[in-house]
């Protein structure tokens, strides 16, 4: 069987130019592509005539495209011609869960953060009836935007032909897996080709933390309830990726580490890294699967590391191990013809630069007496790129009515960026941690001249822009530009954690400040 586009050039629907087949398998094949209308890369995956799923993987596909989780890998074209069928995706940019635990290039608490979100986002698939069934790590990625993107979503078990009984249960079991490689740095399940297999102690699959010294008794916790491991002490495994996000949520403590740099050797630049497998994997029916994702170059090579600057001093006598935090570089999207993003011509008065912090910090003006300063150990990772991100505190909600997610507390709570002079402020891109459902956070962009905590002081910044109900990846307008040296995130309602939490917080992943001459 072959399929109808079997060369490089081919256009699909007069617009998505076939550059370069990344992998085939049973009557199906990966491209990447180029959309020529709108000049940029997409993936398509095209189909040999009268393949026999065709109908489920178009399903699957229009089904994912309703969904509007930044998390979830978009769809954007389908066809589905028995003879000409093919889907057209978003292009997957970033390093995989695989990548980087094979590398030993991120530390168990970030990974499991990146678990934590893609539960998130796959709790609220199940609330729109899309499982995934084929979890991997290189169907997890972490974008060199500072976000994560959860790929194959629906599509690579109807490729493959993979069902479950209880979709909800298996891909609990699935993020289980997951959890479990993420903090140990070993696949507890058979058939990984990128990570080496976890040990068995008397068949069974031993704990996390008895595997890795320094796993947390809350993560080991919630790990052996994802995977439903004996000795829970009566415990219900989890049965949802909801409860078990709201797990996470609540057993991954801040984050308060060493920065480390790393300096990578060469990797391609015109690719992402991870991908469509070359050899398809295992489903749980049994039959061959697509991991979601493109092609793996080998290599391992050793990465030099430079220590960059300290967050944290941790002094802990006689213990030598110590978490640290990696900065990343991830490859780019290949080039694609048209201008370049954010081009713009010379001379034009809409030329803008990104303005470089001095510093970041949390901003609870509100309450002055918080000696954390709303987690402001936590705000560095924002500018280094650490998967870890930034939080606010984790409040209840209110009863009086009066502050909707402060537990009564208060009105409001910030993240404060110093541009280090008063700067001419167009645009905040604020890459947010992204809400269960459509509950996304209520946010105002606030501009001053101090960064002192106080009432008085806050009442004195000017509003230049707000949205709300956002998550993931936005950008606020300033109107009008106005020069500041601060710009605060003050949030007036947080998202809660996760579908049915009592608990509520809002995350910050990146932020970037553009301003005008």
């Amino acid at each position: 069987m072959t399929t109808f586009t079997s060369d490089p050039g081919t256009r699909l629907g007069g617009r998505y130019r076939l550059e370069e087949r990344l992998a085939e398998a049973g009557g199906w094949s990966a491209w990447r592509a180029t959309d020529e209308i709108l000049a940029r890369s997409v993936s398509v995956i095209t189909f040999a005539a009268g393949f026999p799923r065709l109908a489920q993987v178009v399903t699957a596909a229009r089904a994912a495209s309703r969904l509007t989780d930044t998390r979830l890998t978009q769809v954007f074209d389908v066809e589905d011609s028995w003879d000409h069928g093919y889907i057209v995706l978003e292009w997957p940019v970033g390093d995989t869960l695989a990548d980087l635990l094979s590398e030993g290039s991120v530390e168990p608490l970030a990974a499991a953060r990146i678990v934590a979100e893609a539960a998130a986002a796959l709790s609220g698939a199940h609330a729109a009836g899309l499982a995934h069934l084929c979890l991997r790590p290189d169907a997890i990625r972490w974008t060199s935007g500072g976000g994560v993107k959860v790929t194959g979503l629906g599509i690579d078990a109807a490729l493959s032909g993979v069902t479950a009984e209880d979709p909800e249960v298996a891909d609990t079991r699935g993020l289980g897996q997951l959890l479990y490689a993420a903090l140990t740095g070993l696949w507890p399940g058979p058939d990984s080709p990128e990570l080496p297999s976890a040990p068995r102690v008397d068949g069974e699959l031993p704990r996390p933390a008895t595997v890795r010294p320094g796993v947390s008794p809350a993560l080991d916790e919630v790990a052996g309830r994802a995977l439903a491991l004996p000795g829970l002490d009566s415990q219900a495994a989890y049965q949802s990726p909801a409860e078990l996000a709201a797990a996470l949520s609540a057993a991954i403590p801040p984050v308060q580490l060493p920065t480390i740099a790393i300096q990578r050797g060469h990797q391609e630049a015109d690719r992402p890294r991870g991908g469509w497998p070359q050899r398809p994997g295992r489903g749980r029916s049994g039959d061959a699967q697509p991991s979601g994702s493109l092609p793996l170059p080998a290599r391992r090579s050793p990465a030099r590391v430079a220590l960059v600057v300290a967050l944290v001093v941790v002094a802990v006598a006689g213990a030598s191990a110590a978490a640290v935090h990696l900065l990343r570089k991830s490859p780019a999207a290949p080039p694609t013809a048209g201008k370049s993003a954010g081009a713009t011509s010379p001379g034009s008065s809409s030329v803008t630069t990104v303005l470089t912090p001095q510093s970041v910090s949390g901003f609870d003006a509100l309450n002055p007496n918080d000696t954390g300063d709303e987690n402001s150990f936590e705000a560095q990772n924002v500018l280094d790129g650490n998967p870890a991100g930034w939080s606010t505190q984790q409040y209840d909600g209110s009863s009086s009515g009066l502050y909707p997610t402060f537990g009564d507390l208060k009105a409001g709570t910030g993240f404060l960026v110093d541009l280090g002079r008063p700067e001419r402020v167009s645009s905040v891109t604020v890459t947010f941690g992204s809400a269960p459902q459509s509950a996304g956070a209520d946010v105002q962009i606030r501009l001053g001249d101090s960064n002192a905590r106080s009432q008085a002081n806050l009442d004195s910044m000017k509003v230049v822009a707000s949205a709300d109900d956002v998550s993931g990846t936005y950008t606020f307008t300033a109107r009008p530009s106005l020069t500041d040296q601060y710009v605060v995130i003050w949030f007036t309602k947080l998202p809660p954690l996760a579908t049915g939490s009592d608990k509520f917080m809002a995350q910050i992943f990146k932020v970037v400040v553009r301003g005008r001459p």
